[in-house]
């Protein structure tokens, strides 16, 4: 066997990212808004069909923008899943609102809605919906409660830029919708994002608070002749560098999309047998929803036998680790939250979860040695 270590995750290297760096440095524009900002925007609309797009220096800072944008305060909760990043509920608390948590569907990892019924109080004014490993969530039900009681929906789309939920594109179904250009991420500039909006008038507003809170992207086009402090905000926008990055990333987005779902597809195509004999349970897709191939997991029947998978991989020079640590046990959680009703399947999930090594890169004989690997250990 091979002792090269199969590494969980590298990011992929884009032929345009050198010559556009050095186009950045080579310029008088480092800073931000100049042309790689322009036409990576241009195509991030073009894939995701959003009518507003706007790069941020990271998907924290665009989940920090919406929490702005929806005025949240003190008196505010916000449901959010307890199986998720810090960021998706950090970026709430921080406008002073109580995060609210509610719990999965195990079969998907996705925010259940009738967990969020459950609930949903006066004081609620959004949820916000992570699609898991880039699978959609039940937007239909959600979007229905959040219409039944005038809250707004946010989507942390950090995993699923390309995907598509009854061929309507992730990040653009809700309210506004973030994105993560975070170098695990599938497209990626070291660290970014975005915020996606249909609204015009809070598309006005969000720039102003991307730009410190002024209208410097009025004056750059020159529709005012300076510009002025106008709202409060914060430094979200991205430099050049990054921005000349993620265009050359885009620009083989299809490539890299391609490499994942090989990958992906490996796995699917490899694992059933091995799982049905091991009582695991695999990462599956409904029907009506196209995934972005961003992770693949499975799940073990205890958690025990979670971390020996792990320890065993790890021996045979697999990299697998598991995923969050749910939020509503964390410390901050206690603190800056409130869990109605017991999180049972996030608390599952979160104890059971293996995600497999996946990047475009990733060879024939590497998949083969995870694969092997994988059968080779009894549940």
């Amino acid at each position: 066997m091979s002792t090269d270590r199969v590494i969980f995750s590298r990011p992929f290297r884009a032929r345009k990212e050198l010559p556009n760096l050095e186009a950045v440095l080579a310029s008088d524009h480092s800073h931000g808004d100049g042309q790689f900002t322009a036409s990576a925007t241009a195509k991030l609309k073009a894939i995701t069909g959003a009518p507003h797009a706007l790069l941020t220096t990271s998907c924290t800072s665009a989940l920090e923008m919406a929490g702005l944008l929806l005025e949240l305060g003190p008196d505010d909760e916000v449901i959010v899943p307890s199986f998720a990043f810090t960021s998706t509920a950090t970026s709430m608390a921080l406008r002073g609102a109580t995060c609210v948590f509610a719990d999965i569907d195990p079969a998907t990892g996705n925010l259940d809605p009738e967990s969020v019924a459950a609930v949903i109080t006066e004081r609620t004014k959004a949820v916000v919906v992570i699609h898991y490993g880039g699978v959609a969530a039940d937007m239909a039900e959600l979007i229905a409660l959040a219409n039944a009681h005038g809250f707004a929906v946010v989507e942390d789309n950090a995993h699923g830029l390309g995907g598509t939920w009854r061929g309507h594109p992730l990040g653009t179904i809700g309210t506004m919708g973030t994105l993560s250009f975070h170098d695990t991420k599938n497209v990626h500039c070291g660290e970014g994002g975005a915020l996606l909006l249909t609204d015009e008038i809070l598309m006005a507003r969000a720039e102003i608070i991307r730009e410190k809170g002024t209208d410097r992207a009025r004056f750059l086009r020159g529709a005012v002749d300076k510009y002025s402090w106008q709202d409060i905000g914060s430094s979200y926008l991205p430099s050049e560098l990054n921005a000349a990055v993620l265009d050359a990333q885009l620009d083989e987005f299809d490539t890299i999309q391609a490499g994942r779902h090989r990958v992906w597809d490996a796995y699917a195509d490899a694992l059933p047998d091995w799982a049905r004999r091991n009582d695991v349970r695999l990462m599956a897709v409904p029907a009506d929803r196209a995934h972005t191939a961003h992770l693949y997991y499975l799940r073990t029947p205890t958690e025990h036998r979670r971390d020996q998978l792990i320890a065993h991989l790890a021996a045979q020079g697999v990299s697998a680790p598991f995923h969050y640590v749910p939020l509503d046990s964390s410390p901050a959680g206690f603190k800056l939250g409130r869990t109605p009703r017991p999180c049972v399947h996030s608390a599952e999930f979160s104890a059971t979860v293996v995600r497999l090594p996946l990047w475009p890169d990733l060879t024939d004989a590497q998949i083969a040695r995870v694969v092997d690997a994988v059968t080779a250990f009894t549940v």
